[in-house]
């Protein structure tokens, strides 16, 4: 039997800026088994052609804001045995496509789902988590398993599941045009039997990008997809908690709207129109009908997104204040088609960040005596040598990937 194959499905709409950098650190992955589908809007699109490599991307237009919809006409065109999910505002380590496809051939699971490091680049945003039947979630400790009634949570910025369990139970519901779309799909897999894992080495990064429903710093905008979602998840999963559980998401919404307030983000208008846009929503829920359809066979070869792997990873260091120089050093072997990572050192005590920049390369900036993980103390004891080592053993997994067990 052959090795299996990924293709990865991208749904963008309205985040043109945040999606050329999701391509870009898609293209340097290090895997050839893996192709890319981009489920776009007109600037989605068109900046997708130009991104690198973008002739080996299969391209297609989303009509309507709608994840669930566009998500199924991704799995469609997908000839991948594995199809993964990422959000356009999120991007893979580079040994992500492999460490999925991995998980499905030591596992032998239907989905999987790895962890998702929040803004700064190393704090876990999500991880093995559950999930129950009114779509609340819980972390789970070591070894801990889903409780009945519970699966295992999937992150839609971070899932993969095989072609054909997607084909057998209708792909993803579309009345779920944003929100929980990804929980129902779970407990639908996992009330079937299907087996759920979690891939601790599938590791992706994800910002929260600004979009229609909220701002950069998740300053909410719109409620309403999340009314209308809540409705209709618990309508389907806990028909008999429905009006407790929209009263709980009423208070809990209210209650994180007061938090922002009191942090001068948000005004009294704000709330009552947030508040008002929710119940829009919840009222739109109680009425709409769950779709979940056949999805048909993609018809065409598959498209790999490269035929060699990258070459080996540069890594660049140096002082911030020499970060310019360092930085056109970097964007020289970029556009060679050499990844890199850039690590930047300054003398004082500044919490680390790391990210992969849109100009294409990973960038970890930080004090020599600060911390990288937050849970570290903050004031830290290192030489600049000392330090320098520590962090590039611990962004081996970046740099390279193909030597970690």
């Amino acid at each position: 039997m052959s090795a299996p194959r990924l293709s990865v499905v991208v749904v963008s709409w309205g985040r043109p800026r945040a999606l050329a950098r999701c391509l870009t650190a898609l293209g340097q992955m290090r895997s050839v088994r893996f192709e890319v589908i981009v489920v776009a809007d007109a600037d989605g699109l068109a900046v997708a052609q130009g991104v690198p490599m973008a002739e080996r991307l299969v391209l297609m237009a989303q009509e309507e804001a709608n994840i669930s919809a566009a998500r199924n006409a991704g799995i469609a065109a997908a000839v991948g045995e594995i199809v993964a999910f990422i959000d356009d505002d999120a991007v893979p380590e580079p040994g992500w496509a492999e460490a999925l496809l991995g998980g499905f051939e030591t596992f032998g699971a239907a989905a999987v789902t790895g962890p998702v490091i929040g803004r700064n680049g190393f704090s876990l945003q999500w991880g093995r988590m559950a999930v129950d039947a009114q779509g609340r979630d819980r972390w789970l400790g070591e070894g801990e398993a889903p409780a009945p009634g519970e699966a295992l949570k999937l992150h839609g910025t971070n899932m993969a599941l095989k072609r054909d369990v997607l084909t057998r139970t209708g792909g993803f519901d579309t009345g779920f045009a944003f929100y929980l779309d990804e929980t129902d799909l779970a407990l639908r897999l996992s009330r079937a039997g299907l087996g759920l894992r979690y891939l601790p080495d599938a590791v992706v990064h994800h910002g929260f990008a600004a979009s229609a429903r909220r701002r950069e710093d998740r300053v909410p905008l719109d409620l309403f997809d999340i009314g209308a979602s809540s409705a209709l998840f618990l309508r389907k999963h806990a028909p008999e908690a429905l009006e407790a559980g929209l009263a709980e998401l009423e208070a809990a919404q209210r209650a994180r709207l007061l938090r922002l307030a009191r942090k001068r983000k948000l005004g009294p208008e704000d709330i009552r129109r947030l508040m008002e846009s929710l119940a829009a929503g919840i009222a739109a829920g109680r009425g709409r009908p769950s779709e979940v359809g056949g999805i048909g066979a993609p018809g065409r070869p598959f498209r790999p997104m490269r035929d060699a792997l990258p070459g080996a990873m540069r890594c660049l260091d140096g002082w911030v204040y020499r970060a310019g120089s360092s930085r056109s050093e970097a964007a020289r072997h970029v556009a060679a088609g050499e990844p890199v990572a850039l690590l930047l050192l300054e003398p004082t005590p500044r919490k680390h960040r790391l990210c992969f920049t849109e100009t294409g390369w990973w960038e970890q900036r930080g004090g020599v005596f600060g911390p990288a993980e937050r849970s570290a103390p903050r004031l830290q004891a290192w030489t600049p040598a000392a330090r320098r080592a520590r962090e590039w053993g611990r962004l081996a997994r970046i740099s390279c990937p193909d030597r970690l067990e």
